[in-house]
This record gives structure tokens, sequence and C-alpha cells, in this order.
């Protein structure tokens, strides 16, 4: 069950929604992504931001794309002026996945994957039942692509089922979906500078300028 609290900071109220493992996806850019305060990761809150994108050509209006596509749309966003943004990573081999074949990890329960981590460990959701999405929006029911390349074979890559919390990989020219995230949490590159900063920046041109000038006379 998602529960939600508010957390109270100076002239700013926070709703953070706290869920399983103590993990919590905190709202970032307005709302626009989410932070992971466990696994320190900032996923967009929009699932399908692909559609309409320069990229969505696969089926356009759909938002799949094939691997190289949705990687390269992945690293072209930019969010609220926010850059930097990329494709999950998948680890292998994965000794929390179902199967383990000649060091091939898929199946249900990926956790060490970062999808498989927030459809399990974050969002709470079990192997086989997409039951909860949290604050995320436009879920798709199908593969979502993983940075990772399928290390056996060069023209495959990793992707994360999240209609049933099923993990494998698939050929790079199929069409996929794409959900970026990045790492770490994205408002430590936006706190603003405190305004005595600027004051003392101001004055110390100032006092620059007026040195300069004694300087020529």
């Amino acid at each position: 069950m998602v529960s939600k609290s508010i957390i109270g900071a100076t002239c700013t109220c926070l709703a953070v929604v706290s869920l399983q493992a103590n993990a919590a996806l905190a709202p970032r850019l307005g709302g626009l992504a989410y932070y992971d305060d466990v696994a320190d990761l900032t996923w967009l809150a929009d699932a399908n931001a692909a559609v309409g994108s320069a990229y969505d050509t696969y089926n356009p209006g759909s938002g799949l794309m094939n691997w190289s596509d949705a990687n390269a749309w992945a690293a072209s966003l930019v969010v609220d002026s926010v850059g930097g943004w990329r494709l999950p990573d998948t680890l292998q081999p994965d000794a929390s996945c179902q199967y383990q074949i000649s060091g091939v990890s898929n199946g249900d329960n990926c956790t060490g994957s970062e999808m498989g981590n927030l459809f399990y460990n974050v969002l709470g959701n079990t192997a086989g039942s997409l039951t909860n999405t949290a604050s995320f929006s436009n879920v798709q029911s199908n593969g979502y692509w993983s940075a990772t390349e399928f290390a056996p074979s060069s023209i495959t890559a990793w992707y994360f089922d999240m209609r049933n919390g099923f993990q494998d990989y698939d050929l790079k020219p199929n069409g996929l979906s794409a959900w970026a995230v990045q790492s770490g949490d994205v408002s430590a590159a936006r706190v603003p500078v405190p305004a005595a900063v600027w004051l003392f920046g101001s004055g110390l041109l100032g006092l620059i300028g007026v040195a300069r000038r004694k300087v020529r006379a």
C-alpha cells in the first residue's frame, strides 16, 4: 500500500510517496521527475515521454523505438533545463533472477537491474502483475529498453517488461518503449545560490574594477 506524508522545509512543502524497502519517491523538477532516495536515481515522471519526439519513428505516436534510437533519445533529453538522462542499466549476471543459464540472468524477480528494483522493491509489485505505478504516468504494458547490451551477443540488448516484471533480451532493431533515468538527485544541480553569495560576488567584482582603475591612473 502506498502512504503519503508531507515533509516541511523552509518555505516549502514537499510531498513524498513512501514505498517499500524504506525508499521514497520525492518529486523533482516541479513533478516532472521523481527521486528514489535509496537507489539514488531520478526517474522521469512520464514513462512514455518519447511520444512525439524526433525518435518516435518506429511506429509514430507509440513511443516505440529501436535500441539505438532509444539511447539517443534519452541522451538528447532536456527536462526543465536539466540534461544528462540515460536508459536504465541492467546487472549481468544477476543472482536474484529466476533463471541462471550459462551466466545469463533473466526471468522474474531480477531486482539487480534498475528497472527491476523500481518494479519490485520501490513500487512493490509482484511477478506477473503490475498493480502499482505510484505517481508515474503513461507506464506502458510492454518491454522497456535497458542501456545494457546482452553480453553474449552484441546484436541484442536487455529489456524489462513492466507489465509483468519479466527481464529478458531482444534484438536491437525491434521496437520497445524507453524510460529515462538519471544517476543521483537532479535537485542537487539546481540548488539556488544564496543572495549573500551574489552580494559578495558583486562586491568583489566592484573592488576589482576599482583596483584596475587605480593601476591605469
